[in-house]
């Protein structure tokens, strides 16, 4: 089941209700942090429970904790010190939803998460090498042009 192309909200809608395991995965992604970013050469990743990640938007907005539940069903995540008081008194986690947080520490125990990091960055630099060697032609191209131009030109004022 592929992203919908539509624009309409009752087919997003539809999609996000019935959209299966390993692409609701893919839909709790958030953004590492920039000493992250760096040091891993990947933008985002799906946030797992054991994450140490902090709130950028609502109410919640610089508390930073661990993230102690992944809510697939709905998606959202519950994160630690992120909580609501209940009429009764007892405290519950407030769910929030994944675009609103930014990763500041992974929990790497997982050796396959690894590799999935590792496979990220190895794409991103094949693709940077790639934009790099277009640039590099296109500017060689440049410059085989302009002298080309500049030949016809002295020609002509030597025969002048």
């Amino acid at each position: 089941m592929p992203f919908p192309k539509s624009k309409q909200p009752r087919k997003q809608r539809k999609f996000l209700y019935n959209a299966p395991l390993h692409l609701r995965n893919k839909l709790m992604t958030a953004p590492l942090s920039p000493d992250l970013r760096i040091k891993y050469g990947v933008k985002r990743l799906p946030v797992r429970k054991g994450d140490t990640v902090v709130v950028t938007r609502g109410d919640y907005k610089e508390l930073e904790g661990k993230v102690v539940k992944v809510d697939l069903k709905k998606y959202r995540i519950y994160v630690e010190g992120v909580t609501r008081e209940k009429t009764d008194r007892s405290t519950v986690y407030y769910p929030i939803h994944p675009s609103n947080v930014m990763i500041t520490k992974l929990d790497l125990s997982d050796k396959w998460r690894k590799k999935i990091i590792e496979r990220k960055a190895a794409a991103a630099e094949e693709l940077i090498e790639e934009e790099a060697k277009e640039e590099a032609e296109e500017t060689l191209e440049e410059s085989l042009e302009e002298a080309e131009e500049e030949k016809p030109q002295e020609e002509g004022e030597e025969v002048g």
